[in-house]
């Protein structure tokens, strides 16, 4: 099975978890290898998960959920399968 971005992204929380099972963390990695958008949305995630474990707070720009989410809608819908 060939898994495509939208795949990854739907499972990229449980990836980092480490709660996926052996085939689909295969899947995942190989298809990391060649996809510079989802490593990149991995390194995200990885940091977003740091940054808020360091229990520092910050105010995030007025707009930047609205920003974020719309920009994550474009993604999905130009994400071939």
């Amino acid at each position: 099975m060939r898994i495509d971005c939208k795949h990854v992204w739907q499972h990229i929380s449980a990836y980092i978890d480490g709660e996926v099972d052996a085939a689909l963390r295969a899947e995942i990695d190989q298809h990391l290898e060649t996809c510079e958008i989802c490593s990149a949305v991995l390194d995200s995630t990885r940091n977003v998960v740091v940054l808020v474990a360091d229990n520092r707070v910050f105010e995030l720009p007025a707009g930047f959920g609205r920003r974020l989410h719309d920009r994550l809608e474009k993604e999905l819908e130009t994400a071939g399968p």
